[in-house]
């Protein structure tokens, strides 16, 4: 399966140094199979007046028996707290590679306002059950980045 990666430079050799924490699964090398929410994410870089490119990989799925993956199906309660503990830097269960719903647009703000203590968790899982996850899959150790995906093109976007 083909994955994508958008930054303001190419990646042929992703790596998990350059990650900022905080972020929805922790510090890792981030990477989604949906192309247009890749090209989309693009805009952080060009409003900025910076350049974006649109790296692509070949994407294996990780070994279970090699690595420790898990998948969010869904922005329920479990992701809700992982997120939460990711973004709050506290300490979460190790993966190599996790797969779930991104905080993108339509979900920030209902993830911001339960972090903000303005509303309750169930209000904020009353509200994220009727959203449809974006997909991103974090890769959060240089092992599973090297097996798993193989670097294939960079394209610069407009």
């Amino acid at each position: 399966m083909n994955v994508f990666h958008t930054s303001n430079t190419v990646v042929s050799a992703p790596d998990v140094l350059h990650s900022r924490h905080y972020l929805d699964f922790g510090p890792g090398f981030y990477v989604t199979p949906v192309k247009m929410q890749a090209v989309n994410y693009a805009q952080r870089f060009t409003k900025w007046g910076d350049d974006a490119y649109l790296n692509t990989y070949e994407m294996a799925m990780p070994d279970t028996t090699r690595f420790r993956y898990k998948s969010f199906d869904a922005y329920d309660e479990e992701w809700l707290d992982y997120v939460a503990a990711c973004r709050l830097g506290l300490p979460v269960e190790q993966f190599d590679v996790i797969e779930g719903g991104i905080t993108d647009d339509k979900v920030f703000n209902t993830v911001d306002l339960y972090f903000a203590h303005i509303i309750t968790k169930d209000e904020a899982l009353r509200r994220l059950v009727a959203v449809r996850p974006n997909r991103q899959i974090c890769f959060l150790t240089q092992a599973a980045i090297d097996t798993c995906l193989t670097y294939l093109r960079t394209d610069k976007l407009k």
